[in-house]
């Protein structure tokens, strides 16, 4: 039985900055997959309102340079797994920086998300590469999400590495590398845990 864990060590919290509660509900009513973005949320929330219970992470595990893990909202399973760009040939550690992700619901399935900690210009597109495979992922926020989330998958589980070009501001262009060892097992994994409906 996967142990519980704190959602510090399993999701993305440090990525997005201090949030207010009024953002609660506008993060459940996006019309996008908000899993980044809830995480984040609910675990910069936590400090701030110990009356809020932030959700339990359960770790499935660690394959390769990927972490898998599930938690509820409202009452739906969500079961997801992330990696953070390479440095120094290693996937960062600690809080900060950008993620991608990908999450399963019984309903939604294959939602690829990019988050970074600064938030894109309206209009701003992600260019992302693996291999010969491109596409280009529409942002929200400081979060960008895949058209095609099953063709990215497809390229994901043929792919060693995933490229990503995100527009910046002060800096132009910034380019992510996320490594995608242990992709093909972790999404496995996730979908076992959330199979869809």
């Amino acid at each position: 039985m996967p142990s519980k864990v704190s959602l510090q060590s399993v999701t993305l919290s440090g990525l997005v900055g201090r949030l207010g509660a009024k953002y609660v509900t506008l993060m459940r009513i996006l019309p996008i997959p908000t899993l980044v973005l809830a995480l984040a949320l609910a675990a910069a929330l936590a400090p701030n309102d110990a009356s809020a219970a932030a959700p339990v992470a359960k770790s499935i595990g660690m394959f390769g340079d990927w972490q898998a893990a599930t938690y509820v909202d409202g009452g739906q399973t969500v079961c997801y797994a992330f990696t953070r760009p390479l440095v120094g040939g290693k996937p960062a550690k600690g809080p900060g920086g950008a993620v991608l992700s990908i999450a399963e619901r019984p309903t939604i399935r294959d939602a690829v998300a990019i988050a970074v900690g600064y938030t894109f210009p309206a209009g701003a597109v992600v260019s992302v590469t693996i291999d010969r495979t491109k596409q280009d992922f529409y942002t929200s926020g400081n979060s960008a999400f895949s058209r095609d989330g099953a063709g990215m998958v497809g390229a994901m589980e043929r792919g060693s590495d995933l490229v990503a070009l995100s527009p910046d501001p002060g800096k132009g262009t910034n380019t992510d590398r996320f490594s995608l060892k242990g992709f093909t097992a972790a999404h496995t994994a996730i979908v076992k845990a959330c199979p869809p409906r």
